[in-house]
């Protein structure tokens, strides 16, 4: 990964949806408010290849505590949604270039967008 405020290599994302392109999640992530760090990077690309392998079978709940457990070393569901105030599956989802799965967005839980 390449050092924070930098966009790295597409190469870098084999899981990326056709047409997608890290200047896509800096360009959504600037009118968001955000500066995307190797944190935000990671996030990225682990929303990315859980959409691969699971194809058309994403449950949300799945979805959260798969990056909840991914990310547990750097501070789990806290760090994931200091990262992503937006909610760290429909925001995260925006910045990947995903279709957000159904029931991703709670406006009583912090999913703003």
């Amino acid at each position: 990964m390449t050092p924070d405020s930098t966009t790295p290599d597409p190469l870098e994302f084999p899981y990326a949806p056709l047409g997608w392109t890290p200047r896509d999640s800096v360009c959504i992530a600037q009118s968001e408010g955000l500066d995307l760090t190797s944190d935000h990077w990671a996030v990225i690309q682990a929303l990315q290849e859980y959409f691969a392998r699971n194809e058309g079978h994403i449950k949300v709940r799945e979805l959260q505590d798969a990056l909840h457990e991914k990310f547990h070393h750097i501070g789990g569901r806290k760090r994931l949604f200091q990262l992503l105030p937006g909610g760290p599956v429909a925001q995260g989802c925006r910045l990947a270039g995903l279709k957000s799965p159904s029931g991703s967005v709670d406006l009583s839980f912090g999913s703003v967008y």
